[in-house]
């Protein structure tokens, strides 16, 4: 007999990252790292439950809203077969996404659209799983129909339709054990923000480059955006240490106008920018494209705040990204970055994923392979970001070599907090939030 769901659980969970303004940028400059959990719990399993564990990230307050929202599609996954949703998991989707009340506080956005990420990556979680595979392999195994099956084509089909899709997937069949081979050798390339977080001063900046560059790094990113003769200093500082052979991107998180972001990058050029990342507003296509034009050869790199595939398409369309930057967290979950890696293989546009928070590394790890394995099928301007924070609170946390992410083989996606974390961070009971809190922390008083 398959397994049932039997109960979904959220946490609100954080972690005071703003003390050290680890994550800072121009637009956020005090982060606390944060996670809205959703853990599926099943009746199968012999030792132990079946479960499968999804998060989407956040940055602090309002984290509790999206727990909540979590529990609200208790209604819509509690009780049903694991077995039927694995069989259609386009259907799956479409039953969270699609509620005809739920879907109007989006629709396809906001914190509905977070929740249905975290709740629809645990249930993937809890199908690798019980496959006994990591995240990357179930999908790559799995037949290209159903990949396909995946993907909700409502709103893009004027880009890309499913047969289409399908047609793409089984012309990469070739060579796809060759690249599996390699990445179990060589890993996935990776880029470094550690290094650059906007809060850090000078000597913060010289010291991680310099530590970066030991253990092996040779893309790095920088935070930019506060203000331009600053940008200029630490972009200076940058290149000092990292030298000129070394790729070095800037990412303005969003804090500028689309003729400001012009202006600004045409300063930071000389500096031999590979990509700058979100110049403007997240939902300014057009903006984005007229910046593209501009500042070209030096790239544009956008997509982490892109709600859902529609908007994905749009900017591919427009020209106005030419590096996707996904994120997991904040499409749909699985099935939108499946529909998201199609995307841009149609319009030849690598997929860098954003993974700058709690819990987002070990996320992106499976969908860059699954794309160099079964989508893209190569590894040209493609890499993929790292942040080096708090790995430590998860049962299975990345392994990194050489800047370059080790290939996962844990069974499922691999975002299962130590419990021990759920217990000490839970917000605001868990035993550090209540210590802080009692003293009369201003700082994180919510």
């Amino acid at each position: 007999m398959a397994p049932r769901i039997t109960a979904l659980r959220a946490h609100d969970v954080r972690f005071p990252t703003s003390d050290g303004l680890h994550g800072s940028d121009a637009m956020n400059p005090d982060p606390d790292y944060s996670a809205a959990v959703a853990i599926v719990e099943t009746d199968g399993g012999t030792d132990e439950p079946l479960c499968g564990h999804g998060m989407t990230f956040t940055i602090g307050r309002g984290n509790e809203i999206c727990a909540r929202a979590i529990e609200a599609f208790a209604p819509f996954v509690v009780g049903r077969d694991l077995d039927e949703i694995e069989a259609d998991m386009g259907a799956f989707w479409r039953s969270l996404a699609g509620d005809s009340q739920l879907r109007w506080l989006g629709p396809e956005k906001g914190v509905i659209h977070l929740a249905t990420a975290a709740v629809v990556n645990a249930v993937w979680d809890a199908l690798a799983r019980r496959s006994g595979k990591a995240l990357w392999k179930y999908l790559v195994d799995l037949p290209p129909e159903q990949v396909v099956q995946a993907v909700d084509f409502r709103h893009i089909t004027d880009a890309l339709d499913p047969k289409e899709a399908l047609e793409r997937l089984q012309s990469k069949a070739a060579g796809r054990p060759e690249r599996e081979a390699r990445m179990r050798e060589e890993g996935y390339p990776a880029y470094v923000t550690s290094a650059g977080w906007l809060g850090y001063d000078d000597d913060t900046i010289r010291e991680r480059c310099r530590a970066a560059l030991a253990e092996g790094w040779q893309h790095f990113k920088i935070k930019v955006g506060r203000d331009l003769q600053d940008d200029i200093r630490r972009c200076r500082i940058l290149r000092e240490e990292i030298g000129d052979e070394r790729k070095l991107m800037v990412d303005a998180n969003q804090v500028w106008d689309v003729d400001q972001a012009i202006e600004h990058v045409r300063h930071l050029a000389p500096f031999d920018l590979w990509w700058v990342e979100e110049p403007t507003h997240p939902d300014d296509v057009l903006g984005h494209a007229r910046i593209s034009e501009a500042i070209a050869p030096i790239r544009v790199a956008t997509g982490e705040h892109c709600h859902n595939r529609i908007m994905v398409k749009q900017l591919l369309q427009a020209n106005a990204a030419q590096v996707l930057q996904i994120d997991g967290c904040r499409l749909g979950g699985i099935n939108e970055v499946i529909a998201s890696l199609l995307l841009a293989e149609k319009f030849d546009v690598p997929v860098c994923p954003h993974a700058g928070g709690v819990g987002l590394c070990e996320h992106v790890q499976h969908f860059s392979v699954l794309d160099y394995i079964a989508v893209s099928g190569t590894l040209e301007r493609r890499i993929t970001e790292y942040a080096d924070h708090l790995h430590e609170h998860f049962v299975h946390p990345v392994r990194m070599k050489d800047g370059h992410y080790v290939l996962p083989e844990a069974p499922g996606l691999g975002v299962e907090f130590v419990p021990q974390s759920l217990a000490d961070y839970g917000f605001p009971d868990g035993a550090v939030w209540r210590e802080r809190l009692a003293a009369g922390d201003p700082g994180h008083a919510r």
